[in-house]
Formats: structure tokens, C-alpha cells, sequence
């Protein structure tokens, strides 16, 4: 299966030196398509929450044409001020452009964009590639990728790493899973919102990467948030405790990065702990289904549901120290 919009096009017939006028003197319709492609699909985008309106803005600062939408019209309106197209559904979306990406909450909502009435699939020709930024269970994204290839189409799953930050500054992390032809078409868009691409193998794999991500992350912001109100209980300053670790083996992002938010008081996210559950939710919906033990996983889990009953679910993932704090009748900052 080939990429029709980039096959057997030279760098010099895409920019438009060589084309032919027909018999009234225009250029043909799909001459004038080329023309305006220059070397540089046009893409679509939907969903454009915490991630995916600052990714989208930086497409935009580096010269590629953004076909929008999502449910909220008030960022739609926003970015088409910023130089983005509008589109009203998934369907709209894809039939416009080469390349479309998705960045959603969940399994159910990317089923739905992509499978569902007016979804992507019915917007799909030949060639084009969908690249799904959420994260969502591995068999949901092998299901999309069979049901694309129907149609002569690739499928990425390449959820991200990184945070609102990452997205903002396009330095995130990429895993990225699905046929590796579609993967160097996507290449240098990823090289736009990320620092790290890594293709993992075949559809789903780029999910389970995320899944195993998750499962450190969690792991890190709960160990940070154990280790401060050990120091805290036991009379030593939280904050030189995270100074004279960080320089030894407990060095990582999350003492890096979090640290100073909890200590001037700041919870907001960041990355929102509802998600956070949400993932770890896939990270055991995924264990169960091949049979993988995961302890620690499960109690983190765990401790991420608590969040969202104690009222917590959108603060920061790092927030999950305040479950802590109400097991040992404390506070950081008390």
C-alpha cells in the first residue's frame, strides 16, 4: 500500500516548476492541490484540549496548514485566529487532509471519532494516515488499525509523554506504534511537537509503551509523595531531603520537576489526576487481559481512585500526596 499524496513526486514537481496548464489555460485541480501542499501535507486535528491546542499552535509557527475540530467551538474560534481551517465533524476533517491526528480523552470517545457515525472512517481516501495522540487500550488501537487498512489506510498509535509543558514547548515524547512507511511520512511533524520519537513496532505497541510509562509515573509521583511526608513526620525539612537525594540514585523527572509546585503551594495540573486514574485503569484492563502481575500498579491504582472520591480529580497527578497527608494527619505545608 503506498501514500499517494507523496509517490513518485519530485521535490522539483511538488513545488510547482514543471506543471502543465490544461486546454482553458488553468492549472488542473490536483495541480493546484500539489501546489498548494508544497513538500508539506496538510493536516487535521481533533480534540484540542490541555494538549492538543498548544501542539496544534506549534504546527501552525512551523508553516503547516491545520484543518480543526472539536466539541468546544470557543478553541476552534480561537486557533482559525491563529491561522487554522475549521471543520464541524471528524468525517469533515479527514476528507480535507493527509494526514489527521487525535488527541481525546479515552477508549470510548476515540472509538467514536474514529468508527462512529461522521467519524474519521467515513472521511477516509486512500493514503491517508490517522496518528492517535490519546491513550487508550491496546486492543481498541489494533481494532482501528485492521478497520483503517480496509481502506487502504495507515494507522499510528503514538500517545505522548510530557504534560502540558512538553506540549507547549514541543519537546514530548513519543510512542508510537503502527507501519513504519507511515511513521517517516509523519516524521518531521512529530520533530515539531516532540524531542523523542521512538517507534515501538506493530499497532499497539506505541499504547503498551504508554501503558508502561504510566505505570512509572504513577510509581514516581507516589513514591515522591510518600518520601515527603516520611520527612515531615519525622522532623527533617522536606525540601533538603529532596536536595540531598536528587544528586544520588533517586534521581528522575518527577524530583526534578514537581517538588517546587508542592512546596509554593501549587496543585494545579499539570496533568490531571482523573486522567492519570484513567490510565492506570487501561495499565490493569490491559494486565488482566495477558496475564500480567502488577502489585504496585494495582495499589497505585488505588490510591489515584481515592483522589477522585477525596475530591481531587483535577488537580495535579503529584497531587495524589494529599491521599498521604490524610493517612498520617498531616500537611506538607503545615
Amino acid at each position: 500500500m503506498d501514500i499517494p499524496w507523496l509517490k513518485n513526486k519530485s521535490k522539483k514537481q511538488l513545488l510547482g516548476k514543471e506543471f502543465k496548464v490544461d486546454k482553458t489555460g488553468q492549472e488542473p485541480n490536483a495541480t493546484k492541490e500539489l501546489k498548494r501542499m508544497g513538500t508539506k501535507p496538510k493536516l487535521g486535528y481533533i480534540g484540542l484540549g490541555l494538549m492538543g491546542k498548544p501542539m496544534v499552535q506549534n504546527l501552525l509557527k512551523a508553516g503547516y496548514s491545520v484543518v480543526v475540530h472539536n466539541r468546544s467551538r470557543d478553541v476552534v474560534n480561537s486557533l482559525v485566529k491563529e491561522g487554522a481551517e475549521e471543520a464541524f465533524s471528524p468525517r469533515e476533517t479527514a476528507a480535507q487532509v493527509d494526514i489527521v491526528f487525535t488527541n481525546l480523552p479515552d477508549s470510548p470517545d476515540v472509538e467514536l471519532v474514529a468508527l462512529g457515525k461522521d467519524g474519521i472512517l467515513e472521511g477516509v481516501k486512500e493514503g491517508l494516515i490517522y496518528v492517535d495522540h490519546s491513550t487508550i487500550k491496546p486492543s481498541l488501537a489494533r481494532k482501528i488499525a485492521q478497520q483503517f487498512e480496509t481502506k487502504g489506510a495507515f494507522v499510528l498509535d503514538a500517545p505522548v509523554s510530557g504534560g502540558d509543558i512538553g506540549a507547549q514547548k514541543g519537546t514530548l515524547a513519543i510512542m508510537v506504534g503502527g507501519p513504519e512507511k507511515a511513521l517517516e511520512k509523519v516524521r518531521p511533524i512529530f520533530g515539531v511537537v516532540g524531542k523523542s520519537i521512538t517507534h515501538v513496532g506493530d499497532a499497539g505497541s506505541g499504547q503498551i509503551a504508554k501503558a508502561a510509562n504510566q505505570i512509572m509515573v504513577a510509581a514516581q509521583m507516589v513514591a515522591m509523595g510518600e518520601l515527603l511526608i516520611l520527612a515531615k513526620k519525622s522532623g527533617a525539612d522536606p525540601a533538603k531531603v529532596i536536595q540531598a537525594i536528587q544528586g544520588g540514585a533517586a534521581q528522575c523527572w518527577t524530583l526534578d520537576v514537581k517538588p517546587d509546585r508542592l512546596f509554593s503551594g501549587n496543585r494545579q495540573p499539570g496533568f490531571k489526576a482523573y486522567m492519570q486514574e484513567k490510565d492506570l485503569n487501561i495499565v490493569m484492563d490491559t494486565a488482566r487481559e495477558y496475564g500480567a502481575p502488577l502489585p504496585a500498579a494495582g495499589m497505585h491504582t488505588q490510591l489515584y481512585s481515592a483522589m477522585l472520591q477525596m475530591g481531587m480529580r483535577d488537580l495535579d497527578n503529584s497531587a495524589v500526596i494529599g491521599v498521604l497527608e490524610n493517612l498520617a494527619s498531616t500537611t506538607l505545608l503545615d
